[in-house]
């Protein structure tokens, strides 16, 4: 690293808004490698990408109505969520073709919407890419509640989601409410993109949260290892996309992608030349 970006490096780490990026990284690379890992089973990954998008109209909804979009945000992603499993369920077409009709619809909904919002085009980078630096003390605490209420409900119930996510016909022989399972789920991913999106922004959110997993798919054999292994990559990623942002002054969201991008091209030419 040359002098003069450790330096700057060095100086940014003083800052208040620095240390709260990193904890944000921190915190939300856990949350999403976590749901990350059972998503990915679950064929969620296109999921995620269509409620990450949708956010977005969440977001403007807020403006439009004089609201802090937070809090706007959280709700908006948790029922737009659910409504859109309750889609696929209700109709006979394959899941990716109704996900792909919302996700058009709620994109260019939250296009038109935008436009009536003169004042807030200015951050629209911010929106779609993401900019951690700006994250707040109240998002901090918004994401560790998410996180420890992720963790409490998928630890007290590992059994149940592991047979869920390996074998749902053998989950509900063994009498797992499933559909009760499915939906908390849903609900937990919706509420991960939705804190998520400050770190990484609309149009990345998705890799946030499917890149950790798949990395450490590729390293692992065990289920347990694999949620751990994706969690930890996940945080790593983060906080390395966010120090490198820094010390190159660029921007946040894209950063920690490409670092994500990076540990899974790593780990493709470690599972290939390892067999």
């Amino acid at each position: 690293m040359p002098i003069e970006a450790l330096t700057r490096l060095i100086e940014l780490l003083q800052f208040p808004f620095m240390q709260r990026a990193l904890w944000g990284g921190l915190t939300l690379g856990l949350l999403g490698g976590l749901l990350g890992s059972f998503a990915i089973l679950r064929q969620l990954s296109f999921f995620s990408h269509t409620v990450g998008h949708a956010a977005l109209l969440g977001i403007v909804l807020g403006v439009l109505l004089n609201l802090d979009p937070t809090l706007t945000l959280l709700p908006f992603t948790v029922l737009f969520g659910l409504g859109v499993i309750y889609l696929i369920e209700q109709t006979e077409l394959w899941s990716d073709t109704v996900l792909n009709i919302v996700f058009s619809a709620s994109l260019a909904s939250a296009v038109i919407a935008l436009s009536f919002v003169k004042s807030y085009q200015g951050n629209l980078m911010n929106l779609l890419f993401g900019d951690i630096l700006a994250i707040r003390y109240s998002d901090l605490w918004l994401s560790l509640a998410v996180l420890l209420v992720a963790i409490a409900s998928l630890g007290l119930t590992l059994w149940a989601q592991t047979l869920l996510t390996l074998h749902e016909e053998m989950a509900k022989a063994q009498g797992i409410k499933v559909r009760l399972h499915q939906t908390w789920f849903i609900v937990l991913l919706s509420l991960a993109v939705a804190v998520a999106i400050k770190a990484v922004g609309v149009l990345l959110v998705n890799a946030f949260l499917v890149i950790p997993a798949a990395t450490a798919k590729l390293l692992s054999r065990r289920f347990t290892v694999f949620i751990v292994l994706s969690s930890v990559i996940g945080a790593v990623s983060a906080v390395t996309g966010i120090i490198a942002s820094a010390a190159l002054n660029v921007s946040s969201g894209p950063s920690i992608v490409v670092v994500q991008f990076i540990l899974f091209v790593f780990a493709v030419l470690f599972s290939r030349f390892s067999r």
